[in-house]
């Protein structure tokens, strides 16, 4: 994924998620990371998604009053899979799902609201931190990204590439410290993905209950 553009895109969105449980409803916008290249997105209870050799982003914005979450928990299903593929690997790291927590300093936070991409792009205070179903990883291995500036994103594999329905829980202080080596920030950002169009294959998947804690 394009973290640079990914940390401009949730910077421009003025529309906050619900406190606590996150409505798939409301707030959340589409981004296309190609011209030619678009998943399909339906919102509503949950977020569905049917992904056919391509890739995009859905994102919102965080209000004030979850920045300071330190957990979360969330249900996903995938009925089709993209394979197996290297996460670590730039331009050839496919994945059925990607649930996006996006992190500034607490300190920054308010001053960065209005954030515009200029402003954001580079920024190196921005971390963010990608939990992952796809790959033949190890769950819960720590994977720097292959995007963007060393040391500001990391991928955490949770489920290895396949079909089912998983509730999960994540310890996002926990998961944050060990992947940045320092206390968590302010997040301020959420973002799902589905990317296959390294592959050419076909993701049919959904995520929904997902709760900030």
């Amino acid at each position: 994924m394009r973290i640079a553009f990914l940390f401009a895109l949730i910077a421009a969105n003025a529309t906050a998620a619900s406190a606590g449980p996150v409505s798939f409803a409301n707030g959340w916008q589409e981004q296309r990371l190609s011209v030619f290249s678009s998943n399909d997105y339906s919102f509503g209870t949950n977020l569905s998604m049917v992904s056919d050799g391509s890739v995009s982003i859905a994102w919102t914005r965080v209000g004030r009053g979850d920045w300071a979450a330190s957990g979360a928990s969330w249900n996903w299903t995938v009925d089709q899979s993209v394979p197996a593929t290297d996460l670590a690997r730039k331009g050839g790291d496919d994945r059925n799902l990607s649930l996006y927590f996006v992190f500034v300093p607490q300190s920054m936070a308010p001053g960065l609201e209005g954030a515009n991409i200029r402003s954001l792009l580079g920024n190196k205070d921005v971390r963010i931190i990608q939990y992952t179903w796809g790959g033949n990883h190890s769950r819960g291995q720590v994977i720097p990204s292959p995007y963007g500036p060393s040391g500001q994103a990391v991928t955490i594999p949770l489920r290895q590439a396949g079909t089912g329905s998983y509730a999960e829980n994540a310890d996002l202080s926990a998961d944050y410290s060990r992947s940045f080596g320092e206390e968590k920030g302010a997040l301020v950002g959420l973002a799902v993905s589905g990317d296959s169009d390294d592959t050419k294959s076909v993701i049919r998947a959904a995520i929904g209950n997902l709760v900030l804690q």
